[in-house]
Parts: C-alpha cells; sequence; structure tokens
C-alpha cells in the first residue's frame, strides 16, 4: 500500500526567516514609537510652572485678542461684548515681566510691556464703543505684540 504521491496534507508549509526577520521588525518599530511617546510625555510632564507660565501668558493674550478680532467680524462691538477681554488682556499685561525673568531687565523688552499696557490702559479708561473704537484698540494691542515679537520671538 504504497501511494505513489505523498500526501500535502501532512507536509506544513515552511515560513521563511525573512518573514519572521519582517515580522520582528515591525513590531521593534512599533514598540519604539509608542516607548519614544512615553518619554516625550514624561519630560513634558516634568516641566515646571514657571517653564508653562511664558506660553500660558502667551496663549491666553493671544485668545483675548482673537474674541476681540470675532467681534468685529461679527459686528458685535458694544462695550458688554468687549470690556471683558480687554480687562482680561490688561491684567495678563502684568504678568509678561514675571513670565519671562531672562528679559526682565531688557529695556527693549520693558519698553514693548509698558506700550501694551499703556494701550490697555488708555482703551480701558475711555472704552470703545463702536466697532471702529475696537478695530483701533486691536490694532494698537496687536502693534505692541508684534513689536515685541519681532524683537525677542526667535
Amino acid at each position: 500500500m504504497n501511494d505513489p504521491q505523498p500526501s500535502t496534507a501532512a507536509k506544513a508549509p515552511a515560513v521563511s526567516n525573512a518573514s519572521r526577520y519582517l515580522f520582528l521588525l515591525i513590531l521593534g518599530l512599533v514598540l519604539g514609537v509608542i516607548a519614544t511617546v512615553m518619554a516625550l510625555r514624561a519630560v513634558e510632564a516634568r516641566k515646571t510652572l514657571s517653564d508653562q507660565l511664558p506660553d500660558a501668558v502667551m496663549h491666553v493674550q493671544q485668545w483675548h485678542l482673537q474674541q476681540l478680532q470675532t467681534s468685529l467680524e461679527q459686528n458685535r462691538c458694544a462695550a458688554t461684548d468687549t470690556l471683558p477681554h480687554l480687562r482680561t488682556l490688561r491684567e495678563m499685561a502684568n504678568d509678561l515681566e514675571p513670565a519671562f525673568p531672562d528679559l526682565r531687565d531688557d529695556e527693549r523688552f520693558v519698553q514693548s510691556a509698558s506700550k501694551m499696557r499703556a494701550a490697555l490702559d488708555t482703551s480701558l479708561a475711555s472704552p470703545p464703543l463702536n466697532c471702529a473704537g475696537v478695530e483701533a484698540v486691536v490694532k494698537q494691542v496687536g502693534s505692541a505684540c508684534k513689536a515685541c515679537h519681532q524683537d525677542f520671538r526667535g
């Protein structure tokens, strides 16, 4: 009872070493990416408040300035719409020097921060009551921001 044709069901197809190496390479890359992301998040979590303060001040000011821009675009320029943002911008302007302690002694930085506070003080002393006034305030504050960023933002 010799079977002239060998049975193919008895032999399993051989897996080549190349496919095993490819699988291990892909697995290693995936694990490497996961480990890198975890390491970067750990480094980010170790930042202290003083490391995060400059970014936080800039983000809050940018958001409030953007809200004023949005009010202009929507033609919502009443004092009730703009004053909360102007007040917050003014309060945040007090934090410019503490947020950037390495620039605290730089005369250009101090002047830029003073110009921003002066523009906001003027706008709060005589609040803009129409869109033209809000637009003028946004331009003044924006130019103060731009002047400082040109000098100190690499």
